[in-house]
């Protein structure tokens, strides 16, 4: 029985053949399907706000939760990291407002990191102009 440190090391090994060109057997598993509605769901997102933080279309999004269109595989692998780790995904992108999106619920992040309360105000029917709300 090999010892946890020569287990550890054979997979080491492994790694660096594989990253040499030499290892075979490492695949990813995309899954064929993705419910986009339920991740979305999940994180207490609108579709606007789910594709603005996430780098998706907002037509994408109507169209994979209406049925109308599928995920291709990249978007299939980010919609599964996003479900996993929603945390990973915010950090990657924009490592400067990290958050704990484990807490996510819908309420907005300033830039500073910091959970302010949704006030249900979006960019269709609002921008800010001096710190203050004004109404388009």
């Amino acid at each position: 029985m090999k010892t946890q440190f020569e287990q550890i090391m054979d997979g080491l090994n492994d790694v660096e053949a594989f990253l040499a060109g030499e290892g075979e057997g490492f695949k990813a598993c995309v899954p064929q399907e993705v419910d986009v509605k339920a991740i979305r769901n999940r994180l207490g997102m609108t579709q606007a706000k789910f594709s603005d933080t996430f780098g998706f279309s907002l037509d994408a999004i109507k169209h994979w939760e209406g049925g109308r269109r599928t995920p291709e595989a990249p978007a299939r692998t980010l919609l599964t990291v996003i479900d996993k780790n929603p945390a990973a995904v915010l950090t990657a992108l924009n490592p400067a407002a990290a958050i704990d999106c484990s807490k996510y619920t819908g309420a907005h992040v300033s830039r500073h990191g910091k959970r302010q309360a949704s006030r249900g105000v979006t960019k269709r029917n609002a921008h800010f102009a001096s710190g203050r709300r004004v109404a388009k």
